[in-house]
């Protein structure tokens, strides 16, 4: 019997998991895929966004602001991966400053403290290569960028670290309501639980619909990316957002936390909430819309394009709060600024938790600290391929991964058996070749560490998603 069984593995199921494994509880997360962060938290754009973003008076409005300060220390904790950049939202003529000034007195609203309405020379000091005919814009110095997969990875490593249980590949089939607990019915068997919290992400709507719940609806939407590489960093310094459209904050560019240029996300409500495939179409209008941020990017040194689903509620805000079964806490709707609100949404949690009769005593144990396993490389780095020293032997040269880091991230206390998540953790085959020269060497020490057969060794690569290769976008050189 747990006290707590939490479904989903992504950044909020990851976050109230570590924030509750600071307490005496018997917690286990539930996870169906096969790894941690396989939905929506993985693709998304990891910029950890100003209070200004979402509206006063919502949760969104309220966790935003009380996260985004949160995730200084959260990193010191745990090395994820989190820098502090500042972000311009930027305007062209007097109806867009209309609306730059009402994200300006909306951020005053909810504590901004960092914002400021800025022309055309500050802009242009800020940022060199913005679009020339940008008039005005909202700076925000507390934005930053963070990678968001590697966040997770961090939360729940640090959260089975202090006891909890993750159960993977264990999809939750049915719930039954019982006097004094949950009887959760997965494809691996019962799982007996006093409280239930439900961050399924796309698939909350279906979850709370086991236990009779059907006051909200998740309505799936798509956005399309474009990942560069590094050398197109230069173009940019903080996140440049475009004035905000009625389905989300618009086309961004940014550089990400490794320092890749990014552009995206268009939004397309869809259908199939496992659609993660990128078509021309879109493609060709975040291409379009980015440039008239910052027009001279070179889409030939774009690396791939991948695309995301965020789960938009039909509540129009997050939902937190226990349902009308009692026991049964829904965390849901959580699209943009969940990443960034996702620490503060935790411990909101924990508060619901406590006012629904769980008893709430503090470990004299907890550890929050987490070690990384992707250490970044200075320029006195002497690792080669080949080297006989495992710290030092590099495996993916693209982005200097060494054999000593793929093996950490083997080991540890996350289960992972495919290529996809020794991606996630070190890097490997994010770079210039796309994984063509470390995947085969990736399988070899894969199939030494786990004892497994080198003929068995395309059992580690999954998979991947329909995507559209760059040199199929038409009309989009300058």
């Amino acid at each position: 019997m747990y006290d707590i069984s939490i479904i989903g593995a992504g950044v909020v199921g990851g976050a109230i998991a570590r924030e509750l494994s600071k307490y005496d509880l018997n917690i286990c997360i539930l996870e169906k895929s096969d790894d941690v962060s396989n939905g929506a938290s993985k693709s998304n754009s990891g910029i950890v966004h100003g209070g200004y973003v979402a509206k006063h008076g919502t949760l969104k409005g309220e966790l935003c602001i009380k996260g985004n300060k949160m995730y200084p220390q959260l990193n010191k904790e745990l090395n994820f991966g989190y820098r502090k950049t500042g972000a311009v939202v930027i305007g062209f003529n007097n109806e867009d400053e209309k609306q730059i000034r009402a994200l300006y007195e909306n951020g005053l609203k909810v504590g901004c403290d960092d914002l400021e309405i800025i022309y055309e020379d500050k802009i242009k000091e800020i940022e060199p290569h913005i679009n020339k005919d940008v008039k005005v814009a909202l700076y925000a110095k507390d934005v930053g960028v963070t990678s968001p997969y590697e966040l997770v990875v961090a939360l729940i490593e640090n959260a089975i670290d202090n006891g909890v249980e993750l159960r993977l590949n264990t999809e939750v089939l049915a719930i039954e309501k019982k006097e004094k607990y949950f009887n959760i019915k997965t494809n691996n068997g019962y799982v007996r639980s006093k409280y239930v919290i439900n961050a399924a992400g796309l698939y909350s709507d279906k979850i709370a619909n086991m236990v009779g719940i059907d006051d909200f609806q998740i309505i799936p939407r798509k956005g399309q990316y474009v990942l560069f590489g590094k050398d197109q960093g230069y173009l940019v310094k903080t996140v440049v957002f475009q004035v905000p459209t009625e389905k989300g904050k618009g086309i961004l560019v940014t550089t990400t936390y490794h320092g890749n240029f990014m552009i995206g996300p268009n939004a397309e409500d869809v259908d199939d909430r496992n659609d993660i495939t990128t078509t021309i179409e879109g493609l060709e209008y975040v291409v379009e819309y980015a440039r008239k941020s910052i027009p001279d990017f070179n889409i030939k040194k774009a690396l791939t394009t991948f695309s995301g689903v965020r789960a938009i509620s039909s509540t129009k805000d997050f939902i937190i709060k226990e349902s009308k079964v009692k026991g049964f806490i829904n965390v849901a709707g959580i699209d943009s600024p969940g990443l960034t609100a996702a620490p503060a949404i935790a411990v909101r949690t924990v508060e619901i938790l406590k006012n629904a009769g769980v008893e709430i005593v503090e470990k004299n144990d907890f550890n929050p600290y987490r070690k990384p396993i992707f250490i970044k490389k200075d320029k006195d780095f002497d690792g080669k391929i080949g080297h006989e020293d495992r710290d030092k032997n590099i495996i993916c040269r693209c982005e200097q991964v060494t054999e000593a880091e793929i093996i950490d991230a083997l080991h540890r206390n996350i289960p992972i058996d495919s290529i996809e998540a020794v991606k996630k953790r070190t890097r490997t085959g994010m770079g210039l070749c796309q994984a063509t020269f470390c995947t085969p060497r990736i399988k070899e020490i894969m199939a030494r560490e786990f004892d497994s057969s080198e003929d068995d060794m395309d059992k580690f690569e999954r998979e991947r998603p329909v995507r559209v290769p760059i040199k199929e976008i038409k009309n989009i050189d300058k």
